[in-house]
């Protein structure tokens, strides 16, 4: 993974561009996860933070989806229910919050409304701190 000028690993915000949001799409329409992407990409990026489309991420049932992760020592979330029209905003101040955690937690407090009530899963950082 890419690091920032900080020597922090830059984060990657994933968004499943196949997502229909369980609505029937016809074949030649743009998908709900393909918008999500596009307002995405058409807002300004947090500094450190990468934005990239993803075939799929298995949260079918759970509307739109994204995820956020940001190297071995960070936690990586997922998050589901995401609107393509209202949220994409919400999603980059969370990617900010996210990107300046030293371990990918942001406190409960300060997260976004629908990242504390949308979290799909957390997995575990692939160097995770020894115990105390």
């Amino acid at each position: 993974m890419e690091t920032t000028a900080k020597s922090q690993p830059q984060t990657e915000l994933l968004v499943c561009v196949k997502c229909r949001r369980g609505q029937e799409i016809p074949s030649d329409a743009r998908r709900p996860g393909q918008a999500l992407y596009d307002d995405l990409t058409g807002l300004d990026r947090p500094e450190g933070v990468r934005i990239t489309a993803v075939e799929c991420l298995q949260n079918c049932d759970h509307g739109c989806t994204v995820a956020l992760r940001g190297g071995d020592a960070k936690w990586t979330y997922v998050f589901g229910h995401v609107d393509e029209a209202s949220h994409p905003e919400m999603i980059l101040t969370g990617a900010a919050q996210y990107h300046s955690s030293a371990d990918g937690v942001i406190p409960w407090r300060q997260r976004p409304e629908h990242f504390k009530r949308n979290c799909i899963a957390r997995i575990p950082p692939v160097a995770l701190p020894e115990e105390a």
